[in-house]
């Protein structure tokens, strides 16, 4: 018997005899075998003696972001080094060559953080680092170089006949110093879909290389604090999914990629919220408490990213496809990852340039990877088939806010009598229905008084349960309830919505009229002013009931 069934059986047996005991008892036992299936494979924080940061000495902020982030992660101060590179996002060739490849190489035999046999080696014989990260102010993109002229360039797609590359991604080949390698086209990444990440080595040939950036300095800079936050609280909140519906054709591989993601997501207990339409979520979604979120294919970042204040847990991850996603990274409206970093992500992911879909990252292995308890940088790698290529990988690569034991961080968060416990219970019952355990017991969990009963995200969750076991009415008496207990502004539109939803169901039209107008009144904001006006209008002509419009 594998422990996941083990585990699976246990929890049967306990919650049979249960019915038994105290109400407490239940809870106990909840908690204690529920949050225990859902330990990862715990790898291990890593240390910052594993790192290499470099900075631009060009740009006085770089060195600001790589000495804050040497410092929070305790990384050797010579393990830091700055070079003089140019200050625009884009390199040529010659100046990634000349000015960061070969220094930095040379740093690391140096201090003999890479180790060769012989001056001819291809790959190195040992080495102290596995990770480089580029700081703010390092350029994004090595430009296309035509002069470049290699032998078998007509064996090469024409779709991938180029040269010009993430920095990232040529970077982290660094290490392996074969002169049979090309400049033209992408390289295959051996390690696309490892499970054993601990392969990513430079005596494999390969560093895992990030970067801290983003639209300012301080945003870069913000990035591990964010990223630390959320390994010693968990990373907490809701998880979106915006796929587009494909069923057929070349491009339904973006969205098998997306589903993967979202069950990866709701396996391991998330929240998750998975949008089918061809469209983007609308303007007007509530998307609240974003812990996670992948979608695709729009240009420039668009719907509920849009808002004056968007919903970012800390750490959250956020990550859109679409071909020039990263395009520049100095701007907070342009493309994507930008904007995701400026309005809170702490890790996000884009290309540079033109991939081809098969050349971006395959978001369903980076969720899977990333959520068992690999590092950023392993999970962002792993998911990656090609490298010398177009993707950069934005955030922390030691971030790795999933490798604790649940169980342990539950009692952290109720000993530090943090608000961030209610997530750390709906985990528990999303797990619980991931393991077909009885919604009445579910619902007995919720209402222990041992709980906590002031949360607004557990009493929407108490409204699903209700919903599941046909019982209307308390599931309105919980909504209602939630909307009391201070939920977040978009958190609020979602459980107004649903609740309006329900009395329309139950025939309720002057408490569903009452709850709309008291809406409108509040939120003179909300996107969806028209929408929300006709439904109203409609109601008021059906009750025969004044309805002053706000619009007017």
């Amino acid at each position: 018997m594998t422990a996941s069934a083990s585990t699976f059986l246990k929890v049967g047996r306990c919650c049979r005899a249960a019915l038994k005991w105290p109400f407490l008892a239940l809870a106990q036992i909840l908690l204690g075998f529920l949050v225990a299936t859902l330990t990862p494979s715990l790898l291990g924080a890593e240390s910052g003696d594993l790192v290499v940061v470099v900075y631009n000495m060009r740009v006085p902020e770089s060195k600001d972001v790589a000495s804050h982030y040497a410092e929070q992660r305790n990384v050797p101060m010579n393990q830091v080094i700055g070079l003089d590179l140019p200050t625009s996002e884009v390199m040529s060739r010659a100046a990634y060559r000349d000015d960061l490849a070969a220094p930095l190489l040379q740093f690391m035999i140096k201090k003999n953080l890479l180790v060769y046999g012989s001056p001819g080696s291809a790959k190195p014989t040992g080495a102290q680092i596995r990770y480089v990260v580029l700081c703010y102010g390092v350029p994004l993109r090595i430009a296309e170089d035509p002069s470049v002229k290699e032998p078998g360039i007509d064996k090469i797609e024409p779709l991938l006949r180029h040269n010009g590359a993430a920095v990232d991604s040529e970077l982290c080949t660094l290490p392996t110093r074969d002169p049979r390698l090309t400049l033209t086209g992408p390289l295959k990444n051996p390690g696309y879909a490892i499970t054993n990440t601990a392969s990513f080595n430079p005596i494999n040939g390969l560093l895992l290389v990030t970067r801290l950036d983003g639209p300012t300095a301080e945003i870069a800079r913000r990035l591990v604090d964010k990223a630390l936050f959320a390994e010693t609280n968990g990373l907490w909140g809701r998880a979106y999914f915006d796929l587009r519906g494909i069923t057929d054709g070349p491009y339904k591989l973006g969205d098998d990629w997306m589903r993967a993601a979202s069950e990866a997501s709701r396996k391991y207990g998330f929240e998750t919220i998975v949008d089918n339409n061809p469209g983007l979520f609308p303007d007007a979604f509530p998307m609240s408490q974003i812990a996670l979120y992948a979608g695709w294919y729009s240009g420039n970042v668009e719907g509920p990213f849009t808002r004056p204040k968007v919903e970012f847990m800390e750490g959250a991850f956020a990550y859109h496809l679409f071909s020039f996603s990263a395009a520049t990274l100095r701007s907070t409206t342009r493309y994507w990852c930008g904007p995701l970093l400026a309005e809170g992500a702490a890790a996000t992911m884009g290309c540079v340039d033109e991939p081809l879909l098969a050349g971006t990252p395959d978001i369903g292995i980076f969720f899977q990877r990333w959520l068992a308890g690999c590092s950023f940088g392993e999970a962002a790698y792993a998911s990656q088939r090609f490298l010398s290529w177009q993707t950069t990988v934005i955030g922390d690569p030691l971030y790795r806010p999933f490798d604790k034991d649940p169980r342990h961080l539950h009692e952290y968060l109720r000993r530090e009598n943090s608000k961030l416990i209610e997530w750390s219970h709906l985990r528990v019952i999303n797990r619980g229905l991931n393991l077909g355990m009885k919604t009445d017991k579910l619902i007995d969990y919720l209402l222990n008084p041992a709980e906590p009963q002031d949360s607004a995200v557990l009493k929407e969750k108490l409204a699903d349960l209700y919903e599941m076991e046909g019982r209307d009415s308390m599931a309105i008496d919980a909504l209602t309830r939630a909307l009391d207990l201070n939920p977040t502004p978009q958190q609020k539109v979602r459980i107004t919505f649903r609740l309006a939803d329900k009395l329309e169901a139950e025939g309720e039209s002057r408490k569903e009229l009452a709850l709309l107008q008291n809406f409108q009144e509040k939120n003179p904001d909300y996107p969806d002013q028209r929408g929300l006006t006709a439904r109203a209008l409609d109601l008021a002509r059906r009750l025969d009931h004044a309805f002053q419009n706000p619009l007017h």
